[in-house]
């Protein structure tokens, strides 16, 4: 295997044709991870009750495109559909819906699943990348797709910027001669870490695609950055730092999922820097309440048995508390 740098080790890891995101995974307690998709399907009604809320006001037309990058099985869509429907059903007579998936047999699955779920009640479009999608308008919805983007790792000895790469499955560290990665570095004072690559590729594609959206995102990560390593590797609900001692990375190569925490003012930076103002940051807890999760779960407990309401609410906890995922996530919302 020839020296790589870790970025292409790391896209290798996850989109090769053989890699861990080019076939349906598991997510939940029989996968390797959780996630706020698989924790309860409120999260997807409370982005659908925002979808909602935000054509009510005139902000969206009725006609608009809910697009969903990165929608694995498909489970994330369907809740907001679902919702939708709950809250106001009319529309599904006139919202079309999008999905963002690079792999074929990814696109089956969801197109079986979203099927079987709401036979031809709703109007739905795949694309193969995120360049392909050219709209008027659009509300996007992408939950934790950017700790999927490839990153390179740095660190800084003696005052030398040193970035990774890798041979054998075996890391190494030299002197950093990536004018990008140095000024990135520079300017966010960013020592030791992971550095998000195709970000701004990205905001400057649906920025030029389409013209007006609202563009939804929650992922782990924080505004501030770490200056540490948060890269690390899940398999069966257990998490390996990338650098733990004996780790050996060739055995949990293409096998299990591989992340790291984003860096929000970044992320953020990319839609700054295209002019875009209207740009919110808020906790995971922070944004669901504002959406209306809390309202939703009233709603729900006037039409289920108290058992049923119960189960519901302490999964909606697990999504909000504030010592668990509803601080650990973090949302953006930037509207073009």
């Amino acid at each position: 295997m020839k020296k790589e740098k870790f970025s292409d080790y790391f896209n290798n890891w996850l989109y090769s044709e053989n890699g861990y995101y080019s076939n349906y995974k598991t997510i939940g307690k029989q996968g390797d991870f959780f996630t706020s998709v698989s924790t309860s399907s409120f999260f997807g009604g409370s982005i659908g009750k925002k979808i909602v809320d935000t054509i009510k006001k005139g902000n969206l037309p009725k006609d608009t495109t809910i697009l969903e990058i990165g929608a694995h099985h498909g489970y994330l869509l369907a809740d907001i559909i679902q919702f939708i429907y709950t809250l106001e059903p009319e529309l599904l007579n006139t919202l079309n819906f999008a999905i963002v998936e690079r792999f074929e047999n990814l696109q089956t699955q969801q197109k079986t699943y979203l099927k079987e779920s709401f036979g031809d009640a709703i109007n739905l479009t795949h694309y193969k990348d995120i360049s392909e999608v050219v709209l008027p308008h659009a509300f996007i919805v992408a939950n934790e797709i950017f700790d999927a983007f490839a990153c390179e790792l740095v660190y800084t000895k003696d005052e030398q910027l040193n970035m990774a790469y890798v041979k054998n499955h075996k890391i190494s560290f030299e002197p950093c001669i990536d004018e990008n990665i140095i000024n990135h570095c520079k300017k966010y004072k960013i020592e030791k870490g992971e550095v998000g690559v195709g970000y701004e590729e990205f905001a400057k594609t649906i920025y030029k695609n389409i013209d007006k959206f609202f563009f939804l995102t929650f992922d782990y990560g924080d505004r501030v950055p770490r200056n540490d390593f948060s890269t690390r590797i899940y398999y069966k609900h257990e998490v390996f730092p990338i650098f733990e001692e004996k780790l050996k990375l060739e055995d949990y190569y293409l096998k299990a999922d591989i992340t790291y925490d984003v860096y929000f003012k970044h992320l953020s930076d990319c839609f700054e820097d295209l002019n875009i103002k209207n740009i919110t940051f808020k906790t995971q807890v922070q944004a669901l309440i504002e959406f209306g999760i809390t309202e939703l779960l009233e709603l729900y407990k006037q039409n289920v048995d108290e058992n049923s309401y119960l189960r519901e609410s302490q999964k909606v906890k697990t999504l909000i508390e504030p010592t668990g995922m509803g601080d650990r996530f973090k949302m953006l919302l930037i509207e073009k």
